[in-house]
């Protein structure tokens, strides 16, 4: 589950997280460059995370998500956020 803009959603893959990363970094004025001085991850990693790319590395794409304000909580199939 993402808790994205006081909601939480269920996210099934990375073109899923790569929409809410594009539009909270827009919606917050940052370009690419900035959000990854941020998050102290390079601007091809960030390009990579808004393309959708599958495999990026799970460290560097929370600290993405943290900048942003995003809280990730990861559950178990089947089972619902509280």
């Amino acid at each position: 589950m993402i808790e994205y803009r006081n909601r939480a959603m269920k996210v099934n893959s990375m073109s899923e997280i790569a929409i809410i990363v594009q539009q909270e970094r827009k919606r917050q004025g940052a370009t690419q460059i900035e959000l990854s001085q941020m998050a102290n991850v390079g601007v091809r990693f960030l390009r990579d995370v808004e393309d959708g790319k599958p495999s990026v590395h799970f460290d560097k794409l929370m600290r993405i998500l943290e900048v942003l304000g995003v809280a990730v909580d990861l559950l178990p199939r089947g089972v619902e956020a509280r």
